[in-house]
């Protein structure tokens, strides 16, 4: 038998083995009896790991899974068994090494060393055995220091004992086994054990999936889904240096990483594409509701309810979703139809990460003089799916945790045409140049950068042109990859801006003129002299402007493009012209003449119109001569009236007998005549003014046009 000295820090173990005999509960299998067969990585953020063993009857399959990892675990997890059936699966809680002493006499530290637990279990009867026997129960242990013969020091522990016969005492280091004579109590510390051997591990969780399958034997699969980093896709374009060339070679891979803590060996890998919905929720928290806090009754006490009366309510909702499509007028993309099919293959069986495991002849260099085609690859069968396109790898992968990878996707020729595309925002005078690339594939292709090389047809040499941005291509569309500057063709652009009256009519007294802005661009594209090039003029969209002409030309999002084809050293001119209406609407009763005199003179409304406008004016002009004749009458009656309030403040300044007196009664007198002229000759001239106003507002009523 072993003794606490052989032990060591791990002294408590010995309990594993004392006290009476208990029926063991049946463990569950370890995680190794499942195998990581399927991974699924999507651009969601997410990624499908589906693990697989074998399993006969009922059945305990375990797994782990890290600790971060749990809520998506819950929310993912599924099980796969044909024949069997799923009981239950379980989990330890958040804190469960807290949760497994919960009602134990002793806390998880007390498991530290032997004189931590006998301390925690004072008065907990022991058997003792070695030189002597000993029974009773646990009183204390004491560390004391013992000086070495030697030299130095050591420290040892005295366990004082309390039995039949007084306190007995023993040094634990010393002493041969101990065990607990209450088998309940043995068993809790064996318990506790057991679920430090389960639960130590902070960083993740054992999940345990019970069956109940008869005695058949059959394979289980249990998969689920967690969040992994993003898998990232890398394209190779080959050009040829031939203008004319109407295809291109292209490979594409998929760059990813394992970051699951565990190796990948021999999986079956597939990548996904797309944009699905993802989200965490936790799960693995525990929630309480709560609940309200009433007072303790004592008798005769009454709690009524307190009534808060009826409440009605009714509720209406509504939603409405709106989509929107671009269309694209460009006339291209041939009709989709299924992938080439990639020239050889690999001859291993697994793809690896690790050093030179891959050999070199199956991955041949693209830039070597002698070889001018790209590598042959075994590039991923490509499936279109909802919403999604996926890309199975043809063959096992093999990957150590921690490290990325690199695998093929695409390889095949695509339809492709170099030309140069002038964005102005990009460059003012120089068009970058560019590829048109169309996928004639069935499925789509994911986003990512994209790296161009350009092959010499007769000496087979590579060289590096540029990298571009290739957007998501679905099925049977084509993008403008932009990868280098043309410095041998030049642009010249210029705005200019007009107005026109495209339209006039007179509705319920309302002048409505309809005038067309337009603005012209015009671009003159030059090529050098040893160069022909196509050329693909992008311009901006403005919200409520239309196109006229040129006739032919590309829809986007949000730019017109105009293709154009230079000769060497040739200038070819072209205008691009956009046109808008804007409607002005003028209240005919309230134009002012002169308003009306410059419409009813423009050559750009109809001849009744105009002709309406010069009797409108003529109305007008009576109007204003009347109104100015009542302006004028009034202001001499009002030069009247002042005179009155100088002379009668002069007259009773002065004797009431004297001439001057008598000359400012005169005055007075011919003023008032004066007024009462006046008076009369201003009613005359309102009721003119009347007159004319209305004899407009008639004319105005009468008119439609």
């Amino acid at each position: 038998m072993r003794t606490l000295r052989q032990v060591g820090l791990g002294t408590t173990l010995f309990l594993l083995a004392a006290g009476s005999a208990l029926a063991q509960p049946p463990q569950p299998a370890q995680a190794g009896d499942f195998e990581l067969r399927r991974v699924m990585l999507s651009t969601g953020g997410v990624g499908y790991f589906e693990y697989e063993t074998r399993a006969a009857g009922n059945a305990a399959l375990s797994f782990r899974v890290r600790r971060d990892q749990v809520d998506d675990v819950l929310k993912s997890v599924v099980v796969y068994d044909d024949e069997g059936r799923i009981g239950t699966i379980t989990l330890p809680g958040q804190e469960p090494l807290r949760e497994a002493f919960r009602g134990l006499p002793f806390e998880p530290e007390h498991l530290s060393s032997p004189a931590d637990l006998f301390n925690a279990l004072r008065g907990a009867e022991v058997r003792v055995s070695g030189a002597r026997e000993i029974v009773g129960r646990l009183l204390s242990v004491t560390p004391e220091t013992v000086v070495l013969p030697e030299g130095g020091s050591m420290t040892r522990h005295r366990l004082s004992l309390v039995g039949t016969s007084g306190v007995q005492q023993v040094v634990l280091e010393d002493a041969g086994s101990i065990s607990f004579t209450d088998p309940a109590l043995a068993a809790d510390v064996e318990s506790a054990l057991r679920a430090v051997a389960r639960l130590e591990e902070s960083d993740s969780r054992t999940l345990t999936v019970t069956l109940d399958g008869g005695t058949q034997e059959r394979t289980v699969r249990v998969a689920y889904v967690v969040e992994v980093p993003l898998w990232k896709a890398t394209y190779r374009l080959t050009l040829s240096n031939d203008p004319a060339a109407a295809t291109a070679a292209l490979q594409g891979w998929a760059v990813l990483e394992n970051l699951t803590g565990e190796d990948w060996n021999g999986v079956e890998l597939s990548v996904v594409s797309g944009n699905p919905v993802t989200f965490r929720q936790a799960l693995y928290d525990a929630y309480y509701v709560n609940r309200p806090q009433v007072p303790v009754e004592v008798l005769g006490r009454v709690l009524p309810q307190v009534d808060a009366g009826s409440i009605v309510a009714n509720l209406r909702g509504a939603n409405t979703a709106l989509g929107v499509r671009t269309l694209n007028l460009a006339g291209a993309g041939g009709a989709a139809g299924a992938p080439a099919p990639a020239a050889g293959g690999i001859a291993a069986d697994t793809l690896t990460a690790t050093g030179n495991r891959v050999r070199r002849d199956d991955f041949a260099s693209s830039f070597a003089v002698d070889t001018a085609e790209m590598a042959r690859l075994l590039a991923a069968d490509s499936t279109q799916a909802a919403a999604q396109v996926l890309f199975r790898v043809p063959q096992p992968v093999t990957i150590a945790a921690g490290e990325s990878l690199l695998v093929p996707i695409v390889a095949r020729d695509v339809p492709a045409k170099r030309l140069s595309l002038y964005q102005p925002a990009t460059h003012p005078r120089h068009p970058p140049a560019s590829v048109r690339l169309t996928n004639d594939a069935g499925t789509g292709l994911p986003p990512g950068v994209l790296t161009l090389y350009e092959r010499n047809a007769a000496t087979g040499v590579v060289s590096h042109v540029g990298d571009a941005r290739l957007a998501p291509l679905p099925a049977g569309e084509e993008r403008l990859l932009s990868f280098a500057v043309d410095q041998e063709v030049t642009i010249d652009r210029e705005d200019r801006a007009a107005q026109r009256v495209a339209r006039g009519r007179i509705v319920d007294g309302v002048l409505e003129l309809t005038h067309t802005d337009s603005q012209t661009t015009s671009y003159l594209v030059a090529a050098a002299p040893n160069v022909e090039r196509e050329v693909v003029i992008e311009q901006p969209r403005r919200a409520g402007w239309t196109l006229i002409r040129p006739a032919e030309h590309e829809l986007t999002e949000s730019a017109y493009r105009f293709p154009v084809s230079v000769g060497r050293g040739a200038t070819v001119e072209l205008s691009a012209v956009v046109e808008r209406p804007r409607v002005e609407r003028f209240e005919l009763a309230a134009m002012v003449l002169d308003r009306i005199q410059y419409w009813a003179a423009s050559n750009e409304l109809a001849p009744a119109i105009r002709s309406a406008l010069t009797d409108l004016a003529a109305l007008r002009r009576n109007v204003g001569d009347s109104e100015r004749a009542l302006a004028a009458a009034v202001e001499t009656r009002n030069t009247v009236v002042a005179d009155q309030a100088r002379i009668r403040e002069n007259l009773s300044a002065v004797p009431a007998e004297s001439d001057l007196a008598r000359r400012y009664l005169d005055a007075l007198s011919q003023q008032e005549d004066r007024l009462a002229e006046l008076g009369t000759e201003i009613d005359g001239l309102r009721a003119a003014v009347d007159a004319a106003q209305q004899r407009l507002a008639d004319y105005v009523r009468t008119l439609e046009l």
